[in-house]
């Protein structure tokens, strides 16, 4: 069940489509009870998607699945990660449901927003790879570089050649939000590119170490 805020006689409830009501004078105080206080609901905020999804997703509201990262594009796209707690619950298919059915909810919630629930990883690496989701990625190296005194994280990508696009996104946002989901400064090269520019690629994904190899 949706809980809901109690707003004077209305209540808004995340999930539902609050109609608008008006019971404040010229200056912004309250008709009724001359307090003066507004209350301003944001639509593009990221942790409307976090509360949507705690909502929505009953494996979050027990704890068994938590909420790592939010990254988002409002209205165009928002990335997703999640862990589990306990072995035998799948985080990212508890919040996608059969057939997609609790995340496609939030989706019409958000009215068509792109949503991808990606698996939060311990390991950098492992993390930078899902987060480039929807796209394939063949590798990954991340590291730290001193800029302006600081350290910052950095990472190196390859993708497939015909993968390239998906992976940046259009107008960049896939590799953007994934930037800022991760918290990782991204390069991403397609494999010829990589050749090209004679990277040493270690620990090649398997799924492409054998054509890799035989085209050396």
């Amino acid at each position: 069940m949706a809980k809901a805020v109690k707003l004077a006689d209305n209540n808004v409830m995340f999930g539902a489509k609050p109609e608008k009501k008006e019971n404040k004078r010229k200056d912004g105080k309250d008709k009724k009870n001359n307090t003066g206080i507004n209350i301003h609901v944001s639509r593009t905020h990221p942790e409307l998607v976090k509360r949507l999804f705690e909502n929505e997703i009953e494996e979050i509201q027990n704890g068994v699945v938590e909420i790592m990262g939010i990254s988002r594009d409002a209205g165009s796209r928002s990335k997703l990660a999640v862990r589990s707690l306990d072995p035998n619950v799948d985080p990212v298919g508890a919040c996608v449901g059969m057939a997609g059915a609790r995340v496609n909810t939030i989706v019409d919630d958000l009215k068509g927003e792109k949503i991808d629930v990606i698996a939060w990883d311990e390991d950098p690496e492992v993390y930078i790879k899902n987060a480039l989701s929807p796209s394939d990625v063949i590798w990954v190296q991340a590291y730290t570089e001193e800029q302006d005194g600081k350290q910052k994280k950095c990472a190196r990508v390859v993708v497939p050649d015909d993968q390239l696009s998906l992976a940046i996104g259009k107008e960049g946002q896939n590799a953007s939000l994934a930037a800022k989901l991760t918290g990782y400064k991204i390069d991403i090269k397609s494999e010829s590119q990589a050749r090209d520019l004679g990277m040493i690629i270690d620990d090649y994904d398997d799924d492409y170490a054998d054509d890799y190899e035989d085209e050396e």
